[in-house]
C-alpha cells in the first residue's frame, strides 16, 4: 500500500484538528451527563471518594424511613395520652358529681322515747317549759345532777356522774373527750361532738338530740360517765353507757349505725364511670402506628446510623401496658373489693378521687418521657437529612461538571475546530499550487 505524505503544515493542522475535536467531545459529554468525573478512568481518587459518599447517604435515606414511622409511632402514644387524660379528668368530674350528692347517706340517730326519767319521749329535759322553748330547755340541761325534767324554776339534769366521756367514731377516725363535768349542760356535749370532725350534733324543735354523721361511714357514737375518768372513757367505746339518757341508742355506742338509704344519683353513675374506665382500655389499645403501640407494652428501637454493632447508633423506646387498672382506677360499685369501691361511701370516693390524681401524675410523667424520646428522634431525623444532603453535596462536587464552564469551553473548542480546518484548508493550497504547473 502506497504510503501518502503530508506536508508539515497539513499534519500540524490534522492534528490540532483531532486534539479540538476530542476536546469537544470531552465537553460535550460531561454537558450531557452532567459530570466532569464519569469513570474511574476519568479520577479514580474523585470518583470512589463519591462513590462512598453517595452509598453512605444512601443507607441513611433508607434509615430515614424508619426514623420517620419511629417519630409516628411515638407521636400516635403520645395522642393517646393526651385522649386518655381527657377520660380521667371525666372521671373525677363523675366522682366530683358523686361526692357533691352526699346529704342522702348520712348515717342519722334523733333521740326517741326511753326509760331515763330526765329524757321523756327521748325530749331532753322534758321539753317546752314556761317562756323556754323545747329547744333550749334541752340545750340547758345539765349532765349531772339530779336526773329529772326542768320546772319553771329549774334546769333539767341528766344524773351523769362526776367524769364525763364521748367517744365519737367513723371509718378509721376516733375522736375522744373527757373535758365534761357534771357541771356541763347538753350545750357544752354538742359543741364537743361538733369538734370531732366525723360527725355533727344539734338539738331540734321538739327537743331531740340529732346526731348525723359528716360522711358515709358507720357511725358511732358513746356518752358514758363514772366517778372513774378511765372506766367512763372505756365505757364510750362500748355499749355500756349512758346514751339512753340523751334519747340515744346504747348500741350507738359500739355498734353505730349506717345510713338508712342511698344516693340514686350516685347509683345512676356508677355506669357513667365504668363506661369511662372502658374507654381508657380500649383508647390506649388504638394508639398504634405501623403494627407498634407503646401504650401496650411494645418496645420500639430506632436506629440512626448505618453501622453495626457496638458502633451502632439508636434508641430504644420501651412501652408501657397502660390500663385502667394498671393506673390504679378501679371500677364503681355498691361495696369495696379489690377491684372496685363503694360508691355509696364517701372514704372509697375519697380514694377512688386520690387514685385519679395520682393516675393524672403517672400519665403526666409517661408522656414527659415520650416527649424526649420524640424529641431526641426528631433531633436525629433531621440531622440526618442534613447529613444526607452534606454527603451528595459533597460527592458532587467531586464528580458535578461545571456547565457553564464546559458551554463556554464546547464554543470555544468549536470555533477553534472551525479555525483548524480553515488552516488544513490553507495548508492543502500550497500543494494546490504545484498541481497548476501540470
Amino acid at each position: 500500500m502506497a504510503t501518502v505524505s503530508l506536508s508539515s503544515g497539513v499534519r500540524a493542522a490534522l492534528t490540532s484538528l483531532n486534539s479540538t475535536k476530542a476536546d469537544a467531545v470531552q465537553s460535550q459529554y460531561r454537558l450531557a451527563t452532567g459530570k466532569k468525573v464519569n469513570s474511574a478512568v476519568d479520577n479514580p481518587v474523585n470518583f470512589f471518594t463519591a462513590a462512598g459518599l453517595n452509598a453512605r447517604a444512601g443507607q441513611l435515606t433508607d434509615l430515614l424511613d424508619g426514623i420517620s414511622n419511629g417519630v409516628q409511632t411515638i407521636t400516635a402514644a403520645s395522642q393517646g395520652i393526651d385522649s386518655v387524660t381527657k377520660l380521667v379528668n371525666s372521671l373525677q368530674s363523675t366522682i366530683k358529681q358523686a361526692q357533691a350528692d352526699a346529704a342522702a347517706n348520712r348515717p342519722t340517730q334523733t333521740g326517741s322515747a326511753n326509760t331515763a326519767a330526765s329524757t321523756p319521749n327521748g325530749k331532753i329535759g322534758g321539753g317546752a317549759v314556761g317562756t323556754k322553748s323545747a329547744k333550749d330547755v334541752a340545750l340547758d340541761t345539765k349532765l349531772g345532777g339530779t336526773a329529772g325534767v326542768a320546772t319553771a324554776t329549774t334546769d333539767g339534769a341528766l344524773g351523769l356522774a362526776a367524769n364525763i366521756a364521748v367517744t365519737v367514731s367513723a371509718g378509721n377516725t376516733t375522736f375522744t373527750s373527757t373535758s365534761l363535768t357534771a357541771n356541763s349542760t347538753v350545750r357544752d356535749l354538742v359543741a364537743e361532738i361538733n369538734k370531732s370532725g366525723v360527725a355533727t350534733a344539734n338539738i331540734d324543735d321538739g327537743g331531740h338530740l340529732v346526731v348525723t354523721g359528716t360522711g358515709s361511714d358507720t357511725l358511732k357514737v358513746g356518752i358514758a360517765s363514772n366517778a372513774v375518768a378511765a372506766t367512763a372513757l372505756a365505757d364510750s367505746k362500748t355499749n355500756v353507757n349512758d346514751n339512753e339518757k340523751l334519747g340515744l341508742a346504747q348500741t350507738l355506742g359500739a355498734t353505730g349505725i349506717s345510713a338508712s338509704v342511698n344516693s340514686a344519683v350516685r347509683a345512676n353513675l356508677v355506669s357513667q364511670f365504668n363506661d369511662l374506665t372502658k374507654q381508657i382500655d380500649q383508647l390506649a389499645k388504638d394508639s398504634g402506628f405501623n403494627g407498634k403501640n407503646l401504650l401496650t407494652g411494645d418496645k420500639l428501637s430506632i436506629v440512626f446510623n448505618e453501622k453495626t454493632g457496638a458502633n451502632q447508633s439508636k434508641l430504644d423506646v420501651q412501652g408501657t401496658t397502660l390500663t385502667a387498672a394498671n393506673l390504679g382506677i378501679l371500677q364503681a360499685g355498691s361495696s369495696d373489693t379489690a377491684t372496685s369501691f363503694d360508691i355509696q361511701n364517701d372514704t372509697s370516693l375519697s380514694g377512688a378521687a386520690d387514685a385519679l390524681t395520682n393516675a393524672l401524675t403517672t400519665l403526666r410523667s409517661t408522656s414527659s418521657s415520650l416527649g424526649a424520646s420524640l424529641s431526641t428522634v426528631q433531633a436525629r431525623q433531621d440531622f440526618t437529612k442534613n447529613l444526607v444532603n452534606t454527603l451528595t453535596q459533597g460527592a458532587d462536587n467531586l464528580v458535578m461538571a461545571d456547565t457553564n464552564e464546559e458551554g463556554a469551553k464546547l464554543l470555544a473548542l468549536q470555533t477553534r475546530q472551525q479555525l483548524s480546518q480553515t488552516a488544513l484548508s490553507l495548508s492543502n493550497q500550497a500543494d494546490q499550487a504545484v498541481l497548476r504547473l501540470f
